[in-house]
């Protein structure tokens, strides 16, 4: 029994030992094709602890501190900006609000590693199972057999195929970079450059710089300080904010919408939400400018603003495909796709993307429906619902309209119009009382991209409450251009039925969305 014992543990051992090595290697000689910063890019981990960027033939590599011993090296790939100068202000922005890229690459990061540590794990078995299926007879019978001309030239044949596969006499050629050295970001622009002392960390490599060169990064910088400046202070402002607070027995969600990109609100609108005790979030879509994968960073940084909260969202019109609603599905959302779910408070809750957007507005298995056919199949899906629906969730509050009218939903609230509008109550044809909201751009987007170093229009930032299952309270939270934040009133939501009261009644259209923004053709 004691020799089992010791065999047993000399196999652990030796399977821990080789499972060690092997996952390491694995991990190290790894790689995985992902989407940062606007960039396709390659990620390759490292034991160097440092997070290195390789941007390529024309920009600086860029280097920093990865606060840990495991480190990252990014190669960068194709981007769809169309010059020099609009990537260096893309990074610029993205910098200034890094939460979203950092939890990308760690949770990537992360990923590979458990996925080594498996794969090292299986194979480390190997070699183990192969001595305990040989048994100790045959294990003695090869052992006597290796002092004898045969065992050597197996032994021999084994150790050539090896250097044969191995190749070490195989060199790389010299590459440019082996003669660079780093620089911090200082020296490399040179005297005259404020440096923010966020920046001060960072490590160049690159070639020599040129006058032109100098004179888009120095913008670049310039950007990210006026950026991390401008919401930053915002941010610090907004968790000081008055706001109505909730009984015991609400729920508060924060409304967003219309992002377009612009990462920087990010940070603002969590603290809004702080500020207001909410526990959840809807994001009623446009969080990209086109629906393309290199906004993916726009994504990545919304899912780590809310990442600890109820997250509930639909596609707009400007996010355009499946692209955009995959993504976020992937990373925790719930997506709604037509069916009454259970929301925040226990209120049920049911939405749809837009279907203005390339390959939205499908409805089940079908595809290609108007927006006035899935306006009434929304509806139709309200009224047949075995509980009165709370709250129906669109990019656009017309697509909700039929649903008021016919009085199957307490609260229609979207956005879509970068401009807040109401609670207004609606009678429906039932005699049942509802109300539609609109909620402003939370990026402050005057246009089909917000991204900059400010908000270009007041950032909006909505807060619902519920009681007892429904909607029973709104107020709006707007960020002027000017850094200043206007709170609104709380404004309750009234079911009584009261035939002096005034109804209003959205009006209807034959166009399903008001006209567009100016200067943006696309942005209805």
């Amino acid at each position: 029994m004691p020799r089992r014992y010791l065999a047993l543990a000399a196999a652990v051992a030796v399977w821990s030992a080789l499972a060690g090595a092997i996952g390491v290697t694995v991990f190290l000689q790894d790689s995985r094709a992902i989407t940062v910063a606007s960039h396709d890019a390659v990620l390759r981990p490292t034991l160097d602890g440092t997070v290195l960027v390789r941007t390529g033939p024309v920009l600086p590599d860029v280097r920093l501190d990865a606060g840990s011993r495991i480190g990252v090296e990014l190669r960068l790939g194709k981007t769809e900006a169309e010059s020099t100068d609009e990537l260096l202000r893309r990074y610029a922005y993205i910098a200034g609000q890094p939460e979203g890229a950092r939890a990308k690459v760690t949770n990537v990061v992360g990923d590979m590693a458990r996925e080594a540590a498996l794969r090292g794990a299986a194979l480390a078995l190997l070699p183990v199972l192969v001595w305990v299926l040989v048994g100790p007879g045959r294990r003695r019978e090869l052992r006597e057999a290796v002092p004898t001309w045969r065992g050597a030239t197996a032994l021999a044949a084994t150790l050539a195929l090896a250097v044969v596969l191995l190749e070490p006499w195989a060199d790389d050629d010299e590459q440019v970079d082996d003669e660079r050295e780093w620089v911090p970001l200082a020296e490399w622009v040179g005297p005259g450059v404020d440096l923010p002392e966020d920046a001060e960390v960072l490590e160049v490599r690159g070639d020599v710089i040129t006058r032109q060169t100098r004179r888009l990064v120095e913008s670049a910088i310039n950007t990210y300080a006026k950026s991390k400046e401008f919401y930053a202070t915002a941010a610090e402002d907004a968790a000081e904010l008055v706001l109505r607070e909730p009984a015991e027995d609400e729920t508060v969600v924060a409304l967003v919408s219309d992002r377009h990109d612009n990462i920087g609100m990010d940070p603002v609108a969590r603290a809004i939400a702080d500020a207001a005790g909410a526990t959840a979030v809807f994001d009623a879509g446009d969080d990209t400018s086109a629906g393309e994968a290199w906004e993916a960073f726009s994504l990545d940084s919304v899912t780590a603003a809310f990442e600890d909260l109820e997250r509930y969202g639909v596609a707009g019109n400007h996010d355009n495909g499946d692209f955009v609603t995959d993504y976020l599905a992937e990373r925790g959302w719930t997506m709604l796709d037509g069916e009454v779910v259970e929301g925040p408070g226990g209120a049920p809750l049911l939405g749809v993307d837009d279907p203005r957007a390339s390959g939205l507005g499908s409805w089940r298995d079908e595809t290609g429906l108007s927006f006035g056919e899935v306006a009434e199949r929304l509806a139709d899906e309200a009224c047949e619902a075995e509980e009165r629906v709370a709250t129906v969730l669109v990019h656009d509050a017309n697509l909700g309209r039929d649903v008021l009218e016919r009085g199957c939903a307490d609260l229609v609230i979207g956005g879509h119009l970068h401009v807040a509008s109401g609670p207004t109550r609606v009678v429906g044809e039932n005699g049942q009382v509802g109300h539609t909201y609109t909620t402003g751009t939370t990026g402050g987007a005057a246009y089909a991209i917000a991204i900059g170093s400010k908000i270009r229009r007041t950032a909006t930032v909505s807060l619902l409450t519920y009681g007892d299952g429904r909607p029973v309270g709104v107020q709006q939270v707007d960020l002027l251009t000017n850094g200043v934040f206007e709170v609104g009133e709380h404004v309750a939501l009234s079911y009584e039925t009261d035939d002096e009261r005034p109804t209003v009644v959205p009006p209807p259209t034959g166009a399903p969305g008001p006209a567009p923004l100016p200067g943006d053709p696309a942005a209805s």
